[in-house]
């Protein structure tokens, strides 16, 4: 998966930004389980991608969290 841009995460709604991170998490765990099988080939670079794209996704939507609480 390619590396998520903060200006294409800031323009997705709170309900694209839940779906996507599920997406995430759901990816990681797909190649976590295939590594402990022992079946993981090219794909182990991208899992450090993944918790980097899962890291940006939260981050935007603790920030919108935190902007909706101080106004």
């Amino acid at each position: 998966m390619k590396n998520l841009k903060n200006s294409e995460l800031v323009k997705l709604k709170m309900k694209d930004l839940d779906e996507k991170l599920i997406d995430l998490r759901k990816e990681m765990s797909e190649l976590i389980s295939s590594a402990g099988r022992g079946t993981l080939k090219k794909e182990s670079g991208s899992l450090k991608s993944i918790k980097c794209n899962i890291a940006r996704v939260l981050t935007v939507m603790n920030e919108r969290k935190a902007k909706e609480d101080s106004d």
